[in-house]
């Protein structure tokens, strides 16, 4: 099952520190002890493979509330509405992935040694949050304003970092690219467009399909083969 829990990897400064679950009011729980946190991982695992099957828009709270065995109000405990809970199973997936390119300030190792580690973990994350990593792609139009606001940052500070490393590997010559900014665009395309024909089912498993579309996305980048 993919993860729902917040990511393990740490932000820089340029972001800060970032919260476990979007910006936003939640339902009418306060406190939060390890066995409320048991009933929200079972309310967030049975809406995500609901959201998966059916969709936003044709899923409920009464669908996902007998999913888990239980009734509205205790849904409501929980979560402020439906789309709280879509975004609280998308935030995740959304911070590891838009901090893949995150090194520690003592991290002294080539720029293109940070690129190609930081596209073999945002290709991991995405797989390994799959489905509810897709949700942003699939129905876009169901975040709140704040929502978006909050990733747009998360995506500024991944591209600032990314972009930074492909200039510094590329006047070290390990790069041969043209428009940098599109360049890491391009690169980050492939793990992006997972979500229009990924199926944890398929020919590869997920271990062996991270590691084939980190080296396609090497080659976009051009990293020279001496480097790779």
């Amino acid at each position: 099952m993919g993860r729902t829990s917040a990511t393990p990897h740490k932000p820089g400064p340029g972001v800060g520190a970032l919260p476990a679950t979007p910006p936003g009011d939640t339902g009418r729980q306060r406190a939060a002890t390890s066995g409320t946190d048991g009933q929200r991982e079972r309310i967030l695992e049975a809406a995500r493979d609901l959201f998966a099957r059916q969709g936003y828009a044709l899923t409920t709270i009464q669908q996902i509330a007998d999913a888990v065995g239980a009734t509205k109000p205790f849904v409501y405990y929980y979560f402020r509405d439906k789309r709280d809970i879509f975004e609280r199973l998308s935030w995740p997936a959304a911070v590891e992935c838009f901090t893949s390119m995150d090194f520690p300030p003592d991290d002294t190792r080539a720029a293109h040694v940070k690129v190609a580690e930081g596209l073999q973990r945002l290709v991991r994350a995405t797989l390994a949050h799959y489905p509810h990593a897709f949700f942003p792609y699939r129905e876009p139009q169901v975040y709140r304003p704040e929502y978006i606001a909050a990733q747009k940052r998360l995506a500024r500070h991944f591209y600032q970092r990314f972009c930074a490393l492909l200039e510094e590997g590329r006047r070290d010559g390990h790069f041969d690219f043209g428009e940098t900014r599109l360049t890491a665009q391009a690169a980050c395309s492939l793990p992006g467009f997972l979500y229009t024909w990924y199926r944890p089912d398929g020919r590869l498993p997920p271990d062996e399909l991270a590691t084939e579309l980190t080296r396609l996305a090497w080659r976009v980048l051009g990293l020279r083969p001496t480097a790779a």
